[in-house]
């Protein structure tokens, strides 16, 4: 049986209809992507599930005693609450219910209340048996292993933590509640690398489902099970991940193609025969005319695919073969230092990716290579006729108070692009605006839709360096497909700051990437080589300190080594009762099993194709998931008390 379902919704907003006779339904165990173009109704249908907002029509099926939990795109926290009493908020309904037990317990203590002894007792059993089902009377305990897992201090305040802590915190308060669905809007905006990979694995070991909306390519190829795509107010299901959700829709989409343009066909043919001479009026057929006249209502209730945008850069001239020479540079800002004797030489026509941990420096040294920023140490020599385009991640240069076409061309009906006169409304017309949105207020917009307006004034300018911070936040994977065909062919220099894999790998031909300290090092590629390059980089130094590590050993004479080794053990017996040394020595197996056992449990439900196949089994082993999960976090800690007391007692 299903978690939720919904049969037949319609959902409006003004003329739009976002949900048009839309059918969907959430399975136990499944983790489903919501993908569809900005605007297009993935919020609305997120807060239906969550019980959050109702459609205009429909049928709504929800399982008894589901638990949802929605985790908005902002998430929003009193500053000053610490971060245990909001994730202990989470628990709502259980505190709720031991606050309730303790006033009963306190009411049977009193005399005046000793008639009503025989209701109470019944109402304390009917809570206690509620909070028995819930787990509720380990509440605080639950709240720390929580706040254990995602690798939070309980004692700080909201206000303290960064954005990408704050969306960690808003995922410690939901999975605290245990929900049966977990319903999550656009959870890797504003997340860095590391946090990205961090929430791919932990919504992988989750054992309730998952029903998310992002346009994170990989995280959607990663952790999607199956992809749902709202296309003009249809819910179109796909088995699998991302990847393979794009060769069936491509398919689709070719087939629809042919199908219309038949329709189209016959429709123009049966339009020019009812309107011939009264020869072919006498002899038409009651049934011609009801099958034109149902063709006519067809086309004219079909709803296109919706037109993508046009994307086409204003170029400048051509800047200077070297775009930035930076020689030694460093910069720092008290004792933190930013960038430490960092060298790099940029091209024309280079398209570099800036890459790092939230907070690393990215903006910093943008900064120093476009020569608006003076370094402590070292030189940076700009290049020749430079002209910049800079796309700000915080929309700093959008007003909210003008029109969009006055945004785009300020005081005037056109503008000019590559070479060519455009009207504006043509040109707004190109990136989905109407006219009408046309002379609307930017306050009244998206972020999506903000983004698109941004990316409009920055193409409107002519320039050969384009500077692009975190363009993709809140882009439909339709207009980053564009984007980032856009950029690939773009002859000027592209510098990019992204936390977009996908993107990333697509676009730049190499990355500049944070390794700590205000160490900045060059890769060649894209973000996948870097990975490469940089792991194989990390096993070399490794494996020279075990080889600097080991000719040390050896220097120290072997005599001396079977000493210390035996001293070692020596000195384990007298720290480990015989049953706690058995134990220490079985724990690494057990944990290599355990996770040996993840593995393959993660290969079956990988693709999705489980849960439609055998949905009882799907159940089983993501059941199963949960509890290696609960073991391993044991077994970590009893390893980790065994290690500290022998190193208690050695010291």
């Amino acid at each position: 049986m299903s978690l939720f379902s919904i049969s037949n919704a319609h959902l409006a907003f003004g003329h739009v209809a976002l949900l048009d006779g839309a059918d969907f339904s959430l399975e136990s165990g499944e983790r489903v992507g919501l993908i569809g173009r900005n605007g297009a109704g993935k919020s609305s249908l997120l807060k239906i599930v969550a019980g959050d907002a109702k459609p205009d029509d429909g049928l709504i099926s929800r399982q008894q005693n589901l638990t949802t939990v929605y985790v908005p795109q902002e998430p929003t926290f009193d500053p000053e609450a610490t971060v245990f009493d909001i994730v202990a908020s989470g628990l709502g309904e259980t505190r709720n219910l031991l606050q309730q037990f303790d006033e009963v317990a306190h009411l049977l203590g009193e005399p005046e209340h000793e008639h009503d002894h025989e209701a109470l007792l019944s109402r304390m059993n009917t809570l206690q048996s509620q909070l028995d089902s819930l787990d509720a009377w380990q509440w605080q305990s639950r709240v720390e292993t929580t706040l254990h897992q995602l690798k939070l201090d309980g004692d700080v305040k909201a206000g303290a933590l960064s954005g990408g802590l704050q969306k960690r915190l808003a995922l410690a308060r939901a999975l605290v509640a245990r929900p049966d669905a977990l319903l999550l809007d656009e959870p890797t905006n504003h997340l860095d690398f590391d946090s990205i990979r961090w929430l791919e694995e932990l919504m992988m070991s989750f054992s309730g489902s998952l029903f998310f909306i992002t346009h994170d390519r990989s995280f959607l190829d990663r952790v999607a099970t199956r992809i749902v795509d709202l296309d003009r107010g249809k819910l179109l299901s796909y088995p699998g991940n991302f990847t393979a959700y794009q060769e069936r829709k491509a398919l689709q989409l070719e087939v629809e193609m042919v199908e219309q343009a038949k329709f189209d066909k016959l429709l123009a043919q049966e339009e020019v025969w009812i309107r011939k001479g009264v020869e072919a009026r006498r002899t038409r057929s009651v049934s011609r005319i009801e099958r034109l006249q149902k063709m006519r209502s067809d086309s004219a209730a079909r709803r296109n695919v919706q037109g993508n945008v046009k994307l086409d850069v204003s170029q400048g001239e051509r800047s200077g073969k070297i775009v930035a020479e930076l020689t030694d540079v460093s910069k720092s800002y008290g004792d933190r230092v930013i960038v430490d004797n960092f060298s790099a030489t940029i091209m024309r026509g280079d398209k570099v990716g800036l890459v790092g941990q939230n907070g690393a420096g990215k903006t910093t040294l943008l900064k120093l290579i476009l020569g608006q920023l003076e370094p402590d140490g070292g030189k940076v020599r700009t290049g020749t006729n430079l002209e910049v385009a800079y796309f700000d991640q915080m929309r700093a240069q959008l007003d909210p108070e003008r029109s969009l076409a006055d945004t785009i061309a300020p005081g005037s009906d056109w503008i000019e692009i590559a070479g060519n006169r455009k009207h504006v409304m043509s040109y707004l017309g190109d990136f989905l605006f109407s006219p009408e949105r046309a002379r609307s207020p930017v306050r009244s917009l998206s972020g999506g839709e903000r983004n698109r307006l941004l990316l409009a004034r920055l193409f409107a300018r002519p320039a050969n360096v384009l500077v692009l911070d975190e363009p993709t936040n809140d882009l439909d994977i339709p207009t980053l497909e564009l984007l980032e065909e856009l950029l690939t062919d773009y002859d000027g220099t592209v510098l990019l700051v992204s936390h977009d894999r996908a993107f990333l790998d697509n676009v730049v031909t190499s990355v500049i990437a944070a390794e700590g300290d205000g160490k900045w090092r060059e890769y060649v590629g894209g973000f996948s080589d870097w990975q490469v390059q940089k792991a194989r980089s990390d096993e070399l130094a490794r494996a020279a300190v075990s080889a600097s590590n080991a000719a040390a050993a050896s220097a120290a004479g072997k005599g001396g080594s079977k000493d210390s080794s035996a001293g070692r053990n020596a000195q384990r017996s007298v720290k480990l009762s015989f049953k706690e040394q058995r134990e220490l020595e079985s724990l690494p197996v057990q944990i290599a099993a355990l996770e040996n056992e993840q593995k393959e449990i993660a290969g079956k439900l990988g693709d999705g194709s489980l849960f439609s196949k055998d949905a009882k089994a799907a159940q089983r082993l993501t059941e199963r998931n949960s509890e290696i999960d609960a073991a391993l976090i044991g077994a970590l800690e009893r390893w980790e008390q065994l290690e500290a007391k022998t190193a208690g007692k050695a010291s």
